[in-house]
């Protein structure tokens, strides 16, 4: 099967960095869009930022300037560089990924979630 596994939450100080990791594996053929979404206490989820295969990023406007998206196609990988972290960043941070199974499949695979808080 597969599965998206993320890694880097914590707790930072405002204005602190952190590194996010996504990691997906399994019977994996190719990898389409990769991206990161966030849901802070009682807010809906809302996207953050999204890769696609060609290295083309988009993002929420609340973090451009401040959070970088990119991908290591040979690990199958997504990092999320988080700077300049507000107390408003503090949510739990979800990895997403479109992956095509050996099968041909295509589906939307999600992560279970770390969390990121930001305090003073």
């Amino acid at each position: 099967q597969v599965q998206l596994v993320e890694s880097g939450g914590g707790s930072v100080q405002i204005g602190g960095s952190l590194r996010l990791s996504c990691a997906a594996s399994g019977r994996i053929r190719a990898i389409n869009t990769m991206g990161w979404h966030r849901q802070a206490p009682g807010k809906e989820r809302e996207l953050v930022a999204t890769i696609m295969p060609s290295g083309d990023t988009s993002y929420a406007d609340s973090v451009k300037g401040r959070f970088t998206i990119s991908r290591d196609h040979v690990e199958n990988t997504v990092y999320l560089q988080m700077n300049g972290l507000k107390p408003e960043d503090t949510a739990v941070y979800y990895c997403n990924a479109e992956i095509v199974r050996l099968s041909t499949r295509t589906m939307d695979y999600w992560g279970k979630g770390t969390l990121v808080t930001v305090s003073s």
